[in-house]
C-alpha cells in the first residue's frame, strides 16, 4: 500500500530527471566528455551498491556482453541528449525526448511480436502533428538540429528501454545498469578518435572542470542517476505501473519550468513552440489513461466460462 511519502518521493525523482538537462547545460565541458565522466562515476557508485547489498554481479560471458553492449546505445542517447540542450535549448531537448512513448509504441511490437494498438497509432499521429507545428515556427537552424538530435535520442532511449524490460526478467536490475554504464563509458572512449577528428573544438578533448562543474557532475551522477534509479525501482514495489507511467510524463513539464526560471527560455522560443509542445504533452498524458481503458475493456469482453462447478462443503 503506497504512502503519501511515496508519492512525494516519486515526484522528487521525476523532478531530478527533469533537472538532468539543466545540469547538462550548466556543466561547461562538452557533451561527449560529460557522458564519459557521468557513466564512469555512475558505474563505480552502482558497483559499490551491488557489493554492499551482496547482489549477484557476474552475468556470464554471453549475457554480460549483451548487457554491456546496450551501454553503447545509452552513450549515444546521452551524447545526443546533452548536445541538443547545448545547441538549441533545454525546452526543445525535453520536448524532443517526449516522443519516446511514440517510438516505444511502434518499436515494442517488433521486439515482442505483438500487435500495434490502434490508440497508440492515433496518439503517435498527434505527436507528429505537435512536431510539425514546432517545425513550422522554429526555423532557426540550431533549434531544428537540436530537436532532431533530441528525437533521435528518444528513439535510442526507446530501444534500450524495450531491451532492458526483457533483461530485467532474467537478472538483477542494478547489475544490468552497472554493466550498461560501464559499456556506455567504453563506448564513449571508443568514439573519442572520431569525435576529436570531426567534432571537437580544436581537435582535443576538454576535461577542464571547474569546482562548480564537479558539484553539478556529482549531482547528475549520484542524485539524478544512482539515487533516482534505485529509489524508482524501490517505489515500483508499492506504486502501480499506471501511476508510475502517468507521473513520469511530468518530466518534461518540470524540466521546461526549470529552464524558464534558470535560463529565461520562455523568451527564446516562439508561441508556436508552446502550441506544438502542448499537443505533444497532451498525447503523452492521454496515453496511459487510454491504455488502461483499453486493457479494462478487453477484460470486460472476455467470455464467461460455459460451466460453473460448485464445490461441495
Amino acid at each position: 500500500m503506497p504512502r503519501l511519502r511515496d508519492y512525494f518521493e516519486l515526484h522528487f525523482i521525476i523532478f531530478l530527471w527533469g533537472f538532468t538537462a539543466i545540469l547538462g547545460k550548466l556543466i561547461t565541458i562538452p557533451a561527449v566528455e560529460l557522458v564519459a565522466l557521468r557513466t564512469i562515476i555512475t558505474a563505480l557508485a552502482l558497483g559499490l551498491i551491488i557489493y554492499n547489498r551482496g547482489t549477484r554481479f557476474w552475468l556470464g560471458n554471453r549475457q554480460g556482453l549483451i548487457v554491456f553492449s546496450v551501454g553503447f546505445l545509452i552513450a549515444a542517447h546521452w551524447m545526443l541528449f546533452f548536445a541538443s540542450a547545448r545547441i538549441a535549448s533545454v525546452s526543445i531537448c525535453l520536448v524532443g525526448m517526449a516522443t519516446c512513448s511514440l517510438w516505444t509504441a511502434f518499436l515494442e511490437p517488433l521486439f515482442t511480436k505483438s500487435r500495434i494498438k490502434a490508440h497508440e497509432i492515433l496518439l503517435g499521429l498527434l505527436i507528429i502533428l505537435g512536431l510539425y507545428v514546432i517545425f513550422q515556427h522554429e526555423t532557426e537552424f540550431n533549434n531544428i538540429v537540436g530537436i532532431l538530435m533530441a528525437v533521435t535520442s528518444a528513439l535510442l532511449a526507446s530501444i534500450f528501454t524495450i531491451i532492458n524490460a526483457g533483461l530485467a526478467k532474467k537478472m538483477p536490475s542494478t547489475t544490468i545498469t552497472c554493466y550498461e554504464m560501464a559499456g556506455a563509458c567504453l563506448g564513449t572512449v571508443i568514439f573519442f578518435p572520431i569525435y576529436t577528428t570531426f567534432f571537437a573544438e580544436g581537435g582535443t578533448l576538454d576535461f577542464g572542470l571547474t569546482a562548480m562543474d564537479w558539484l553539478y557532475l556529482l549531482i547528475l551522477s549520484l542524485a539524478c542517476t544512482v539515487y533516482a534509479y534505485t529509489a524508482g525501482v524501490r517505489l515500483m514495489q508499492r506504486i502501480t505501473a499506471y501511476t508510475m507511467n502517468l507521473t513520469v510524463n511530468l518530466e518534461p513539464v518540470y524540466g521546461i519550468i526549470l529552464a524558464w526560471i534558470i535560463f529565461n527560455e520562455h523568451k527564446q522560443v516562439s508561441d508556436g513552440f508552446y502550441y506544438g509542445t502542448g499537443i505533444i504533452l497532451l498525447s503523452v498524458f492521454i496515453y496511459p489513461v487510454l491504455d488502461a481503458y483499453v486493457v479494462r475493456r478487453k477484460k470486460l469482453k472476455q467470455p464467461l466460462p460455459d460451466q460453473v462447478i460448485i464445490g461441495k462443503d
